[in-house]
């Protein structure tokens, strides 16, 4: 947190954001649904994917490409699986829904799947697998994204940033959640970068020309994001591979754009020609601890699984060794009872939003 930052009380920042999106057409359980998904980023420190990005649901909504009214429905199904149309709606609102749909099934049938299109940026991963854990399930969650990313050897941009992850329950520990992107970092950070007039370390992009690069603003010049390794030697054809896995599950398999062809977030930058589906494309799956082992002895073995690796001896001079999730639940903790600190670039955005639509800027610090 910098000392520029703006504190703001979940509670105020919840309202306020479920205000924004009633102003945009949203019914009432569908804004709070939204909001909640939305602030969950910033609760857990995510702060590239969450209120940072409400300005621009605002704008996809005036362009006409986010539906604040949509009829979310199943379009086909099995026992096990299911297809849902978002009708362009928020990711935010259509996500939930699909997961939903994927948990009632496993409850049946021991596992369920669902793959989604025409929806739009439904905000972090893991606040969708962890509807799961709460059922006593495994959750996953995963969407392709806009074309900003270059596979290994290329200069196109045909992959997204394209997140997964997987939250697993345990006993007495918390749960395991392994939420990231499958690129070296997420666009969101570049943002982040670019607010703070900071350079992006050696690895997450490269220029036009396929060079390396440390310009947070590079993306603008026709450069590229990296998968998650950054170069060949490193394992980028890894990051690539694992994006690709998560276009094609989301997208090729739901009806939903794909690669090249998925719509970009901002609302400003053009759609893409030729499209092959509908919308952007997420995948989920619920499964049933149960229908694997008892849940008791599972979640008992997961506890030791995490306490095994958490005592793991760190290197020398290191912090601890974490599970996957510990930092984001340990953030969450702290930032229900301080506040959410915001940049003031996001502050200003916000201001702007609650002058636009006569909504109150909430009380901070």
């Amino acid at each position: 947190m910098n000392t520029t930052d703006t504190i703001i009380p979940y509670d105020a920042l919840l309202k306020y954001t479920i205000d924004i999106f009633k102003k945009l057409g949203c019914p009432d359980t569908d804004a709070h649904t939204a909001a909640l998904a939305l602030l969950s980023a910033d609760l857990r420190g995510i702060d590239s994917h969450g209120v940072a990005r409400l300005i621009g649901y605002v704008r996809l909504k005036e362009a006409g490409r986010a539906n604040p009214r949509p009829r979310v429905r199943v379009i086909y199904e099995t026992p096990s699986t299911a297809v849902v149309d978002g009708d362009s709606g928020l990711g935010l609102v259509v996500a939930p829904f699909a997961m939903q749909v994927a948990i009632e099934k496993a409850a049946k049938v021991g596992t369920g799947w669902v793959s989604v299109q025409n929806s739009n940026h439904f905000g972090i991963a893991g606040y969708h697998a962890l509807k799961a854990v709460e059922q006593e399930m495994i959750g996953i969650a995963m969407t392709n994204a806009s074309a900003l990313v270059a596979p290994t050897f290329s200069l196109e941009r045909l992959l997204g940033t394209n997140p997964i992850c997987v939250a697993v329950p345990a006993g007495e520990e918390p749960p395991f959640v392994a939420d990231l992107a499958t690129t070296t970092a997420a666009n969101g950070k570049l943002e982040i970068l670019q607010r703070k007039s900071e350079e992006a370390p050696l690895g997450w992009i490269q220029d036009s020309h396929g060079r390396p690069s440390t310009n947070p603003h590079e993306l603008k010049s026709g450069g590229a994001l990296l998968p998650l390794g950054g170069d060949r030697d490193h394992g980028s054809h890894k990051g690539y591979g694992l994006g690709a896995i998560v276009d094609i599950f989301s997208a090729v398999l739901s009806g939903a754009n794909y690669g090249p062809w998925v719509p970009p977030f901002p609302a400003y930058v053009p759609m893409p020609t030729g499209m092959p589906g509908k919308g952007i494309g997420h995948f989920f799956g619920a499964m049933r601890v149960d229908a694997f082992r008892p849940a008791a002895e599972f979640k008992q073995h997961m506890d030791k699984w995490i306490r095994r690796f958490r005592s793991a001896t760190p290197i020398p001079g290191q912090q601890r060794v974490l599970i996957p999730g510990d930092p984001e639940r340990e953030m969450e903790a702290e930032r229900r009872a301080n506040g959410i600190p915001l940049l003031p670039a996001v502050v200003n955005d916000l201001k702007g939003l609650a002058e636009k639509f006569g909504v109150p800027f909430p009380d901070h610090s």
